[in-house]
């Protein structure tokens, strides 16, 4: 890059080196003016901005948490009772995890592990959810939103569809009662993610929230808004109102997703070939994995994928050993494989499409599991060390990024926390991490907390 400014020994009055004329000049000398010169560093800088302004997430979030042990951090040296039942595996990376994943294995050149994540609050699920979704802990009343809902803020929607998707629901209870991190927060509601609250593997599966009813046609839809606009005329004073202004933002929101075939496109998985959508998976979480690649594809900026909704009588990563939690055996005959199928899937799709490169996708879980097997023959929670892991999105894949100890029960090395984790998400959309968000009485508050960066390791 030419120079404009820098240090010289001869300086003019008002002190500007000889060496600074001599750079000026050079400008000339390449054909290029002062202006020509910063409208092609302006220029630049757009295309960069454009670059990332492509770049979009999938998030699956493994609600209930995997014991890092029995999935990607295989302690094979270990004693029976911490290394677990099952074996470690070679995978197309420069790392092993257990036989239970291996269609990971053979993507396994594609993902790359953080092994060293930890966190210091309270080992609830709650806490978890809000810390590896946002950055931060529920604190002060301050509730901090998702980075998908900082993604709608800082740019917006690129088609008729919303910005931010969460599928198939958000969390539901786990226990506490504390926010999970999956809404607006200081944002306000106008950025809460669009829900799709239904199952995307049943027969006949609709968007409730997304179409009208069927005896709404077009014709009436649009004489019903445009009803709505001679009574809104008649209000003034209401529509001055905040309220108004944020239900004329959602009712316009709403209208063009109802009346958008590109938004009924994205959501309708009988377009996609049966042979695909049962490589992915004919059962809830498959399907959801599925319809995030297409929401993707059809410009939603992000998508959260929870792969369970509670961890009360459901087969879930919350491998306590007896009712209503899940025992090992549940994680590896029904949890894993259906996991196990449609993340590989998922990436061998983005892949295929050429899709990965610009799309993040992000494992991730509120905490990881004990050490020790309990009386149970489960493991119970345990933040102080888990693992995550990113593929596409500008992440090198193939490799293990920190180590945990001989047991998998704190850091060993390059310890990673929550808002690390977040800031590696911003980092791969393009954005600065000191960029603020409005917060609660205008205070602004960055991305991430000011000193905590991405794991430039994956990079």
């Amino acid at each position: 890059m030419l120079r404009i400014t820098g240090e010289g020994t001869a300086h003019t009055c008002d002190g500007v080196t000889r060496r600074d004329f001599l750079q000026v000049g050079a400008l000339g000398a390449v054909g290029m003016t002062l202006p020509q010169l910063l409208a092609a560093e302006a220029a630049a800088a757009e295309e960069k901005k454009k670059e990332h302004d492509n770049r979009s997430v999938i998030m699956i979030f493994n609600l209930g948490a995997p014991s890092q042990m029995d999935t990607f951090d295989p302690k094979p040296e270990a004693a029976a009772e911490i290394r677990g039942p099952f074996a470690p595996i070679s995978t197309k990376g420069d790392f092993q995890i257990t036989e239970i994943l291996p269609r990971h294995a053979q993507v396994a050149d594609k993902f790359s592990l953080v092994r060293s994540c930890y966190h210091t609050a309270a080992a609830v699920h709650d806490t978890g959810h809000q810390m590896l979704q946002t950055g931060r802990l529920f604190t002060g009343g301050i509730n901090s939103p998702h980075a998908g809902c900082a993604l709608a803020y800082l740019r917006g929607p690129k088609t008729d569809l919303p910005p931010f998707v969460v599928l198939p629901e958000k969390m539901g209870s786990t226990g506490g009662n504390l926010p999970h991190g999956q809404e607006a927060g200081f944002l306000g509601k106008a950025h809460d993610p669009f829900v799709l609250n239904t199952d995307p593997s049943k027969p006949n599966f609709k968007v409730p929230d997304l179409l009208p009813p069927a005896d709404l046609g077009d014709a009436r839809l649009d004489r019903r808004r445009r009803m709505r606009q001679i009574v809104e005329e008649k209000v003034k004073e209401f529509d001055a109102s905040p309220s108004a202004k944020l239900m004329d933002a959602n009712f316009e929101a709403a209208y063009r997703m109802m009346t958008s075939p590109q938004a009924r496109a994205a959501f309708d998985l009988t377009k996609e070939p049966q042979a695909l959508r049962e490589k992915y998976g004919l059962n809830r979480f498959g399907q959801c994995c599925l319809l995030a690649r297409r929401l993707i594809e059809a410009g939603v900026r992000f998508v959260t994928v929870n792969t369970f909704l509670t961890v009360f009588d459901e087969i879930t990563w919350d491998i306590h050993g007896s009712k209503p939690f899940t025992s090992i055996e549940g994680m590896k005959n029904i949890v894993a494989p259906m996991y196990d199928q449609a993340y590989a899937a998922l990436i061998e799709d983005l892949s295929e499409r050429g899709m990965l490169a610009e799309t993040l996708v992000c494992n991730l879980a509120e905490f990881g599991r004990t050490p020790r097997i309990n009386p149970a023959g489960g493991r119970d929670h345990w933040p102080q060390c888990f693992s995550a892991y990113f593929a596409g999105g500008g992440i090198q894949g193939g490799r293990a990024i920190g180590r945990s100890d001989p047991i998998g029960a704190y850091p060993a090395e390059r310890p990673v926390e929550p808002p690390e984790i977040v800031g590696t998400i911003y980092k791969s959309l393009g954005f600065d991490l000191e960029t603020t968000l409005p917060g609660p009485a205008g205070r602004p508050f960055p991305l991430v907390d000011f000193g905590k960066h991405e794991v430039k390791e994956l990079f």
